[in-house]
């Protein structure tokens, strides 16, 4: 087997499984996981009417490159959300099966090993610290190394990507945003990404902007990479690619449906990597994408949901619990209460997330698992996700059993 799978580290929920394996929950109560974000609202169903519609598709095998009416659909929806006047269907975008898989693959058709000759001039690639673990788990597979940027109130948890030394940027191939981010809900403003874009352009490296989260916002789109090129009239988006997936957007994690967009001279040896892997979305998947893609109003709805499910949380609980509402996405990333504390007396994710557990059979996320040590500092540490999927209802039986655990 390759040697480099053992670089790779347990998934958050593996390590939260052996964290809470010799716990058991509280009987008395039925369980609310707030740890996991997998949407839990309604999927469209107009869109699950067109999938049902389709199965006969089946008995086609699917383009790798998507249908040209899903890659119309999605040009004209990226056109009209983030204002673009040139994007090219057959050059700028490619269909694939959900981010996750294609962050992973991007990474690996992307990194160039030809010039390291030892491990000190290994390709680096930057990231948010906490993250989200593919990037890491895609950039050791690929043979190259993470460079952790931390997310913390000091940067107003978005990372600050202007202090990376200058020797990094030097070995850097790419560099990895979240905006929104996961699980800090920090998103990046205008002037944040054409200083990431000028770092680029002086040193050659991709930016990958992964903005899955990117519809579930309060009151302000966010602006996105793409977005911000096309502001300074990049409309070539050079060394610059966003993933985004209908999971978020419109409840669909099931349908494993997303595209990546940007630089041409990019996506199209990635294309060519694909062809080889065999990565192509089932024919009846990409018409029910269609769909999702051109309807607004059930992501309005969903925003709404979400929106009324923080409002609840922050007047409930914001005190109590040192809430701080998100820019945008579904996350809440909560600073530990004083009273879970570790042996040191420091507040403690990992005492916090036994206590949901053990106390009220809430399933949350201890910090630490997101994030990685960097010179003796985990910026995740002392903290936890809550992700709020769960039913306004089961958010209200939650923040009661929350309040009964903090008093």
């Amino acid at each position: 087997m390759n040697p480099k799978l053992e670089l790779l580290h347990p998934y958050p929920f593996a390590k939260m499984a052996t964290l809470l394996a010799d716990s058991t929950p509280a009987s008395e109560y039925e369980t609310i996981k707030l740890g996991i974000g997998e949407p839990k609202h309604q999927p469209p169903a107009f869109v699950l009417d067109v999938l049902a519609e389709n199965l006969n598709r089946v008995q086609n095998y699917p383009s790798t490159n998507g249908l040209p009416e899903l890659r119309q659909a999605i040009a004209q929806w990226l056109s009209r959300r983030f204002k673009l006047s040139n994007i090219d269907v057959d050059s700028q975008i490619i269909p694939v099966m959900g981010t996750r898989e294609a962050l992973f693959s991007f990474v690996q058709a992307a990194i160039d090993n030809s010039k390291a000759t030892s491990s000190s001039d290994k390709p680096l690639v930057v990231m948010p610290n906490p993250f989200y673990q593919i990037y890491e788990g895609a950039t050791l597979l690929a043979g190259a190394e993470p460079y952790f940027v931390a997310c913390n109130a000091d940067n107003d948890f978005k990372g600050d990507y202007r202090s990376v030394p200058s020797e990094i940027w030097q070995r850097t191939q790419i560099v990895f945003v979240c905006s929104p981010n996961n699980p800090t809900g920090a998103i990046f403003s205008e002037a944040d990404w054409q200083a990431l874009i000028e770092l680029s352009d002086q040193h050659d490296f991709i930016i990958a902007s992964d903005e899955c989260y990117s519809e579930l916002y309060f009151d302000t789109a966010p602006i996105g990479l793409l977005q911000a090129c096309a502001n300074i009239g990049r409309h070539d988006y050079k060394n610059c690619v966003v993933f985004h997936s209908l999971s978020k957007r419109s409840n669909l994690p099931g349908l494993r449906s997303g595209f990546v967009a940007g630089d041409a001279d990019l996506l199209k040896p990635y294309l060519q990597y694909r062809t080889y892997q065999g990565c192509a979305l089932p024919i009846h998947h990409q018409l029910a994408s269609i769909a999702a893609w051109q309807d607004e109003a059930h992501v309005e709805n969903n925003r709404q949901l979400y929106a009324q499910k923080f409002d609840l949380w922050m007047s409930e609980l914001g005190e109590l619990l040192k809430l701080n509402k998100p820019d945008a996405g579904f996350y809440f990333w909560v600073q530990v209460p004083e009273q879970f504390t570790d042996e040191r007396g420091e507040p403690d994710d990992e005492t916090f997330v036994k206590a949901l557990f053990e106390k009220v059979n809430i399933h949350a996320l201890a910090g630490r698992y997101l994030s990685r040590e960097v010179n003796g500092i985990n910026p995740g540490k002392g903290f936890v996700r809550l992700a709020l999927v769960a039913s306004v209802e089961e958010s209200q039986e939650a923040i009661t059993r929350i309040k009964a655990l903090l008093s």
